[in-house]
């Protein structure tokens, strides 16, 4: 099926799991953010007790990293094709790898451009950064204003690719979804 593919997008903490866990919750098909996963990885037997807001500081080789990550958000990408819903969501899409990469001033080659060039979504929708909600975890390393500065990032990057982005307000978890499945 030729499903709409619709990216939950934003900087570190602005609510996208949130979002994501309610769309699950209204039977709609989302594949969730895979970083958490690399990054627990990358993590397990790093020293918690410094402050690193990048989780490629702890690999040996940070390219394969994003490398294993690309691939991880373009597996979920065609996987999508395979979905027999008429809308599927993603908790990030591909061109945020660029914007990380960006923000850590990590080089990528044409390759990376490629595959956000071939792999395009119906639809962005960008959660700003919102201090009130904002918190660290233990596979969120951001401060609130690095949160702010890779939001910049993802918003140039997705315009920079050629997207629409639609930003979603502030609410409630209910009324920012709600937002986002009426204006689809």
């Amino acid at each position: 099926m030729d499903s709409k593919k619709i990216v939950i997008t934003g900087g570190p903490g602005t609510g996208k799991t949130s979002i994501i866990n309610e769309l699950k919750h209204q039977n709609f098909y989302c594949f969730e953010e895979i970083i958490r996963t690399l990054t627990l990885e990358a993590t397990k037997d790093s020293d918690s007790s410094t402050h690193v807001s990048n989780p490629i500081a702890f690999v040996n080789d940070p390219l394969d990293f994003n490398t294993r990550l690309l691939q991880g958000r373009l597996t979920q990408y065609k996987q999508a094709a395979l979905v027999d819903d008429p809308i599927v969501f993603f908790d990030r899409g591909i061109p945020d790898v660029l914007a990380y990469m960006e923000y850590f001033n990590q080089p990528y080659s044409n390759e990376f451009l490629s595959v956000c060039n071939e792999n395009k979504y119906s639809h962005v929708y960008l959660l700003p950064p919102w201090k009130s909600i904002y918190k660290t975890d233990t596979e969120r390393f951001e401060s609130f204003n690095e949160a702010v500065k890779i939001h910049d990032l993802l918003e140039q990057i997705y315009e920079n690719l050629g997207y629409t982005i639609i930003e979603v307000p502030f609410g409630t978890i209910k009324e920012r979804t709600n937002f986002i499945i009426n204006s689809l």
